[in-house]
Parts: structure tokens; sequence; C-alpha cells
């Protein structure tokens, strides 16, 4: 690392530190007032957190059940098309032995 990067690092730190003496002079609000601003903004975020957790929850459930409806619905078609099929089967084969 040379002299100049060296000197830059330090000025880098001495104007954090200045500029984190002036914050804390400036600060609009006591350190226990801070403290519990960000405690009480931590419990908005985890409550909203979870709510939208319970709303993707309920969305999914939601789609689990649709896609279960349709593939029901589909199952019902298979089978009539298979059952319509076997009919006309069984009827062309009657007709077939009643012609020979």
């Amino acid at each position: 690392m040379s002299d100049r990067d060296g000197s830059s690092f330090l000025w880098f730190l001495t104007g954090l530190g200045i500029g984190a003496a002036i914050g804390v002079l400036y600060a609009p609000k006591s350190g226990r007032e801070t403290r519990e601003t960000l405690v009480g903004k931590a419990e908005e975020g985890r409550e909203l957190v979870l709510e939208r957790a319970q709303r993707a929850r309920e969305q999914a459930n939601e789609w689990v059940d649709k896609g279960r409806d349709v593939l029901n619905q589909q199952k019902e078609q298979f089978k009539s098309a298979y059952e319509a099929g076997r009919q006309a089967y069984r009827q062309a084969t009657v007709e077939d032995e009643s012609k020979a």
C-alpha cells in the first residue's frame, strides 16, 4: 500500500468520526427515544412480514384448490370420453356379430 493510499484511508476515517460526532450532537431524539423508535419499526416490519406470509399462504392454498378442481373436471371429462368410446366399440362389435 503506498503512502498516499494510507493517507486517504486516514482522512476517510477522520471524516467518518466527525460525521458521527455531528450526527450525535444534532440528533433530534435521545438515545432511549431512538432505540424505542427502532424497536417499534422493527416490530412493524415483523408484523408486515407475517401478514404478507399469511396472505401468500392463503393465495397458494386457493391455487391448489383451483388446480384440484380443474384436475377433477379433466378426470371426469376423460372418464366420459372413455365410456363413450367403450360404448361405441361395444355397439360396433355387436353390429359386426349380428351381420356375420
